[in-house]
């Protein structure tokens, strides 16, 4: 029969293993908040277990003794399973509550000490479940929601092994209320309930791989998009145009829908660089950036190419379409300018605009040359304007039109 200080013993260990790892992630990841609260969880849940264990070296007749480990304990370990909880929350990004906690805490301190004294350990068992479980299933919302259409692997895990730990302190305090097994004392478990605290230890070590799991998506996810953003400007980076291009041509060439495609060159942008210094072009390229998304739909794209270049796709749209979000574009660069040297330099920039036809198909390389045709005629025409390319068909020789 399994003993309650080797099941105390296993939980320790098992939490303070735990409890170390996150030691390490949270010092080589600290702007994972929520780690921070499953490291504290960790450890907290150690020191509650090792407090609980105490219990079995005093004398079971020593009957106020055997309070303070019960009760101690007890409350240690809710405050650990809410900090768990609080982990979630803020990996998800949702506000956390002390007072829910302290709430938890309060309620099964006082449950404890109450059946304690009236010496009833079932309800004891079922005050200590109930707290324990309210606030994993206040986490099952988070864990198995889909983002983006998406369930992620860790999450999913951690849900799944929720929904089992809910499942398991159910069954205890059904057994508790049914004396399933045998008489429970304050010192010694009956078979049943020994095998359930056991069942109990490895879901919470899985519930923390589950967690591991979800840091690991995170920062995964994290990568993915620095592989696809430029870090300068926050836009898309070349790979992510060229991808997003070619799934357009795709889209258009099943439904025969259009879409337009911007190219876009800041004015004067060697000179910002030479004369005033590369900090005055980086800010005029996140200026512009700042400017161009301000005036762009939910679903377009813009892209930083490289330089002083980029693009920007727009999904379901016509050339004259096109050629209005240009000129937004451009009334949203007026007014803006950007200190070097003491000097303003005001932000300009000119436009290309293309619009897909059936005659490209997939072919996103023709889509592009005719977008660069065009700017290069709005920059040829001079600054701050845009000029629409307009071929049909494709081989023919185009018709470049300039607005300013």
């Amino acid at each position: 029969m399994l003993s309650v200080p080797t099941l105390w013993i296993v939980f320790v260990v098992n939490f303070v293993a735990i409890g170390t790892v996150w030691v390490h992630v949270v010092r080589s990841y600290p702007n994972l908040e929520a780690a921070r609260f499953w490291t504290a969880g960790a450890l907290v849940a150690a020191l509650g277990a090792a407090v609980a264990m105490t219990r079995s070296f005093i004398d079971p007749q020593q009957t106020t003794l055997l309070l303070i480990p019960l009760l101690a304990g007890g409350s240690i370990l809710i405050l650990a399973i809410c900090l768990a909880a609080m982990g979630i929350r803020r990996f998800y990004g949702v506000p956390v509550s002390w007072r829910f906690t302290a709430a938890m805490v309060a309620i099964n301190f006082v449950g404890l000490a109450y059946f304690v004294w009236h010496d009833n350990m079932a309800m004891r068992i079922v005050i200590y479940s109930a707290c324990q479980a309210i606030p994993i299933a206040m986490t099952l919302p988070l864990l198995l929601s889909r983002k983006n259409g998406h369930a992620h692997p860790g999450a999913r895990m951690a849900g799944y092994i929720a929904i089992l730990m809910i499942g398991v302190y159910v069954a205890r305090s059904l057994a508790a209320l049914l004396k399933v097994g045998g008489p429970v004392s304050l010192v010694d478990f009956n078979q049943f309930q020994a095998v359930v605290i056991l069942m109990l230890v490895f879901l919470s070590m899985m519930w923390n791989f589950g967690f591991l799991l979800m840091a690991i998506d995170r920062l995964r996810a994290e990568v993915a998009d620095l592989a696809m953003f430029d870090d300068l400007t926050g836009a898309a980076n070349r790979r992510q145009f060229l991808a997003r291009l070619d799934e357009e041509c795709a889209r258009s060439g099943r439904s025969g829908e259009a879409f337009a495609l911007l190219m876009i060159d800041l004015d004067e942008f060697k000179e910002v660089n030479d004369n005033h210094g590369h900090a005055a072009g980086d800010e005029c390229l996140r200026r512009f950036t700042r400017a161009a998304e301000s005036r762009l739909r939910t679903g377009d794209l813009l892209a930083r190419m490289g330089g002083d270049e980029f693009c920007v796709v727009l999904p379901s749209t016509t050339l004259r379409e096109g050629a209005m979000v240009a000129r937004h574009i451009l009334e949203a660069c007026q007014g803006e300018a950007v200190q070097g040297n003491g000097v303003s330099l005001p932000l300009s920039a000119s436009i290309g605009v293309a619009q897909w036809r059936p005659e490209i198909g997939l072919h996103a390389e023709r889509l592009i040359a005719a977008a660069d045709r065009a700017l290069y005629t709005a920059k040829k025409d001079g600054k701050n304007g845009y000029a629409v390319f307009d071929a049909t068909p494709l081989e023919a020789e185009p018709v470049l039109r300039k607005s300013a």
